[in-house]
């Protein structure tokens, strides 16, 4: 099966160099230098993932992509700024699937896509098989899903990113144990997926953001100040 992949950034070095990448992948690739003729394309034709630069004239990525919830729930990847955190938070709050700072690695952005595809397709074909916290770590109203990368706090969804997601598997392999930025870089970095060091901090910030935006006396992802992480059990 030959996936479908959109493209919509206005460099259109990078464009040439993320084209070249997914075509010799096998992917149907399609690209586009600006929002505004990207449109109607992303809306009609059925692609597998859609990749946004946030920063293009006439249209950015965030406008865009505005539009496109309103009609369509294809995978999102943001290309965002290296200091565009402020941007990385309202794409996801506002539908993206995942993120990635230029610059960046082709190879990291394709694992990315190919793991956004499978989500995608077990999505499709499997009914709603949560993998319960309760029941095998005893960990009160959490629950995830390894095939879907989904995440339910007290039965209601948390909309993660694959690396929000790994970071938070990662510290709820041994709840209520410290986790060293090593040990969750090395967890996460096994999965195929790149986190820098300095990155561990933001995303966990996000975790926590997003937990509280459901629970707001949620504190069960501690922070201990020189160790690392833990995920409390919640007795």
């Amino acid at each position: 099966m030959q996936y479908k992949i959109a493209i919509v950034d206005d460099d259109k070095n990078i464009r040439a160099s993320m084209v070249m990448a997914f075509e010799t992948e096998g992917f149907c690739v399609f690209e586009y230098n600006n929002g505004v003729d990207a449109l109607d394309d992303l809306i009609n034709i059925d692609f597998d993932v859609i990749i946004l630069d946030i920063k293009m004239p006439r249209m950015d990525g965030m406008e865009l992509l505005k539009k496109l919830r309103e009609k369509i729930t294809t995978p999102v990847i943001f290309l965002t700024s290296k200091d565009g955190e402020l941007d990385e938070l309202m794409g996801l709050r506002i539908g993206a699937d995942d993120y990635i700072t230029k610059p960046f690695s082709m190879r990291l952005l394709i694992e990315r896509v190919f793991a956004l595809i499978r989500r995608e397709k077990i999505k499709k074909t499997q009914s709603e098989d949560n993998l319960n916290i309760v029941e095998n770590k005893k960990l009160g109203h959490l629950s995830i899903n390894d095939s879907t990368y989904e995440c339910f706090w007290k039965g209601q969804k948390i909309n993660l990113t694959v690396s929000e997601y790994m970071l938070l598997k990662s510290l709820l392999e041994v709840p209520g144990k410290i986790k060293t930025r090593i040990e969750i870089l090395e967890y996460i970095n096994n999965e195929n997926l790149t986190v820098a060091d300095r990155a561990i901090d933001s995303h966990i910030r996000r975790l926590r953001s997003k937990f509280k935006k459901i629970d707001k006396n949620f504190s069960l992802i501690e922070s201990v100040y020189g160790a690392g992480y833990r995920f409390n059990v919640d007795i």
